[in-house]
């Protein structure tokens, strides 16, 4: 059985760019609110394309549903899993 790629921490790793998530603290809970701006949002999906081969289109309600580390951990769960966007 394959280990999930994305975990709390390794979805708080990719968030710590701090020249695009300037304001996000290192010790981010995962359920304290998070707010994705457009270019962090687009970076963050670039990101997890480059490292982890896996291209992630999330539709307008999903991108709304992403507000905490929690969450986006789960969504990012459920698109490797389901293996939609795969490359």
């Amino acid at each position: 059985m394959r280990t999930a790629t994305f975990t709390t921490d390794s979805v708080r790793d990719l968030l710590s760019d701090r020249n695009i998530f300037p304001g996000l603290p290192d010790d981010l809970g995962e359920d304290a609110e998070l707010v994705l701006d457009s270019l962090g949002l687009v970076w963050l999906l670039h990101v997890i394309e480059e490292r982890h081969g896996l291209v992630v289109e999330p539709s307008d309600e999903e991108i709304s549903g992403l507000t905490s580390l929690r969450r986006l951990t789960e969504y990012l769960r459920a698109v490797e899993e389901g293996g939609r966007d795969e490359r």
